[in-house]
């Protein structure tokens, strides 16, 4: 059963929580589901199982209005996960790790052979900070023989999985609404709408191009990506704005759900209803702070440890902080929140991945604090 609390006086949204009692949900984010339930025009607030705490809006949450209001996509517009397949003749973790590029430096706009979004450069072809990555990973096991098929992936076969946005772009966005409206609503909805769409646009590019920077470096031919599914934006679904923001659309199409890279990531098929928002949930979800993560991380674990946390997987961070705020027990458990999608019928695991080689920043030496100000997201 849903964990459902719904207020029918008129003045406030409904709210279903799709987590099982053994799962646990943070009332900080209960109480921010409350809250966007009791804004205008506010129609059904769907948390999803990795529902934690956001900047003024839950993350893991699909939220469908009469109004639209910006501040419930967030400042990351557009930010996904996208998968390509990978073939390689020989894996060796290490070696692929030193061979990874540094994802911190930006490509140059005139290698880019299309369009770019909204004509912006800034940050092109990076990853980001925060809960962003790009990894290597092992299908490890196949539980939907058919649809993983249909991907052309089995058990063994390799994947990049690339988690980032739109950089600055969606900041800026954002801040040219919040600047003069705080978190009320958008007063010129299409040019919201207009740029919105850029920004999404833009992080499905920038994708694809750390993905081709990356194959080019270890070797590998370049790909397609066979799933590309943005969780941090909105769309107008009969009549109304569906906000999403750390929620991937689930209704019909297949999703890379990340866990961290001390465990199983899972690629789903999504098929959540309206009471789910047409969503599924992004990722394994915090269940720490930052801080929380950094100082009990300290305490148990060393920086060696985070750099291998399996058997035969490496992680590229040059930054020790970030190793700590990122470690896999600063996150809730993605087998968990598989099976509460599972329970409530909003998915199917098709496939489970495992890392080989996670990229959160640059080994370089003297880069391991810089930039600091520029992560984003507090989702992986």
């Amino acid at each position: 059963m849903s964990d459902q609390h719904t207020v029918v006086s008129g003045t406030r949204a409904s709210v279903t929580i799709f987590a099982s009692p053994q799962s646990w949900i943070e009332f900080d984010a209960r109480e921010q589901c409350d809250r966007v339930a009791a804004l205008d025009g506010m129609v059904h607030v769907a948390g999803m199982p990795d529902l934690h705490p956001g900047k003024g809006a839950p993350i893991g949450a699909a939220m469908t209005s009469s109004v639209l209001y910006p501040f419930l996509v967030g400042s990351d517009i557009g930010c996904g996960i996208a998968v390509f397949p990978v073939r390689l003749r020989r894996l060796d973790p290490e070696k692929l790790a030193a061979r990874f590029p540094d994802l911190d430096r930006p490509v140059d706009p005139e290698d880019v052979d299309e369009e770019i979004p909204a004509g912006w450069t800034e940050g092109l072809g990076t990853v980001g900070r925060g809960n962003h990555f790009a990894e290597l990973a092992r299908v490890d096991s196949v539980l939907e023989p058919e649809r993983a098929a249909r991907h052309d992936l089995t058990s063994g076969d390799l994947v990049l999985i690339v988690h980032s946005g739109s950089r600055g772009l969606g900041e800026r966005i954002l801040r040219a609404h919040t600047e003069v409206h705080g978190a009320g609503p958008a007063v010129d909805c299409a040019a919201y709408l207009a740029a919105h769409d850029d920004a999404v646009r833009w992080g499905s590019l920038n994708r694809r191009l750390m993905a081709a920077r990356v194959a080019d470096a270890i070797g590998a031919e370049r790909s397609a990506a066979i799933v590309d599914v943005c969780h941090n934006s909105v769309e107008v679904r009969d009549g109304r704005y569906l906000h999403r923001k750390g929620a991937a659309p689930g209704d019909g199409r297949d999703v890379l759900i990340a866990g961290t890279r001390g465990t199983h990531s899972y690629l789903v098929a999504g098929h959540a209803g309206p009471e789910a928002g047409y969503s599924v949930a992004h990722g394994a979800g915090r269940k720490m702070s930052r801080a929380d993560a950094l100082r009990r991380g300290k305490a148990k674990h060393t920086v060696e440890e985070l750099r291998r946390p399996l058997k035969g997987s490496v992680v590229v961070c040059g930054d020790r902080q970030l190793l700590f705020e990122e470690a896999p027990t600063a996150y809730k458990r993605i087998d968990r929140v598989i099976g509460d999608l599972v329970e409530h019928g909003l998915a199917t695991p098709v496939l489970s991945t495992l890392p080989v080689v996670t990229y959160k920043t640059a080994e370089l030496g003297g880069r391991s604090s810089t930039k600091r100000a520029s992560r984003a997201g507090r989702g992986r």
